[in-house]
C-alpha cells in the first residue's frame, strides 16, 4: 500500500488551472524530488498534501486518511516558501510556540539542539525581523524538523543558504530517511535532488510529465 496516494486531483484558482488531473503514488521511507519551474504546480501540490489548501477534484490520501476539509496528515514538518514567522520573538520564542502548537511536543533541550545544529544561537535575544535571509531560512528549515516527523514537506529549503549549510542540511535529511521519514523536496537544483532523491518527479502547467529513478 502506497504511502501517498493522490487521484485526479486537480485545483483551479481565479480561473487559472494550478493542478490538471494529478495521479501520483508515493511509498513510505523514500526520498521524493519534484522539479520544475516557478508556476508549475509544485508548491500548490505541497499544499494540498499537507492539507492547506482544498482543492475542486479528486483526492489525497495520506497514511490511509484523507486529507481535505481541515484535516492534516500526522506528525509532518512543512516548509513552504514564503511562509513567516512571528518578527517580534527570538528563534528559541518561535520555537517554542510551534512546539506548544504542535501534537507531538519535545523538550527544549531538543529545541535547542536542532537550532544549534543549523547554526542558529538558542540564547539570542535578536529578533527574527533582524534576521538575514539565511537565518530566516535556517529557523524555518528546524521548525519542520522538529519532533521527528514522519512526513516531511521541504518546498526549496536551500534558498539562502551558504554551501556549509547547504552540506548540514543534505547530511540531516539523510539521517531523517534512515530513521524512517518519507521526504518530499523541492529544489532548483538538479545535483541537489539527484544527490538526495530516489526519485525525480518533473511538473509543468499543473501536470506530472514524468517520472524518473534515479541511479545510484
Amino acid at each position: 500500500m502506497s504511502y501517498i496516494v493522490i487521484e485526479n486531483v486537480t485545483k483551479t484558482i481565479k480561473n487559472n488551472l494550478i493542478l490538471d488531473n494529478i495521479n501520483l503514488l508515493l511509498e513510505k521511507n523514500k526520498i521524493y524530488g519534484f522539479v520544475g519551474i516557478n508556476g508549475s504546480g509544485k508548491t500548490m501540490l505541497f499544499r494540498a498534501i499537507a492539507g492547506l489548501i482544498g482543492y475542486d477534484n479528486g483526492s489525497v490520501k495520506v497514511d490511509g486518511t484523507e486529507i481535505k476539509n481541515g484535516v492534516h496528515p500526522k506528525k509532518t514538518g512543512l516548509l513552504i516558501e514564503n511562509a513567516d514567522l512571528w518578527m517580534e520573538l527570538t528563534a528559541m520564542e518561535n520555537m517554542k510556540i510551534l512546539n506548544r502548537l504542535s501534537t507531538n511536543t519535545i523538550s527544549d533541550e531538543k529545541i535547542e539542539e536542532i537550532l544549534t545544529y543549523f547554526g542558529l544561537d538558542p540564547k539570542s535575544k535578536k529578533p527574527y525581523k533582524a534576521f538575514s535571509l539565511g537565518m530566516k531560512q535556517k529557523l524555518r528549515i528546524s521548525q519542520a524538523f522538529m519532533g521527528e516527523p514522519e512526513l516531511i514537506i521541504l518546498d526549496e529549503p536551500t534558498n539562502a543558504l551558504d554551501e556549509n549549510s547547504i552540506i548540514k542540511l543534505r547530511e540531516y535529511i539523510i539521517d531523517k530517511k534512515k530513521k524512517g521519514a518519507t521526504i518530499l523536496l523541492a529544489s532548483h537544483s538538479r545535483t541537489e535532488i539527484e544527490l538526495l532523491c530516489d526519485e525525480i518527479i518533473f511538473m509543468d502547467e499543473g501536470k506530472i510529465t514524468k517520472l524518473e529513478k534515479v541511479v545510484k
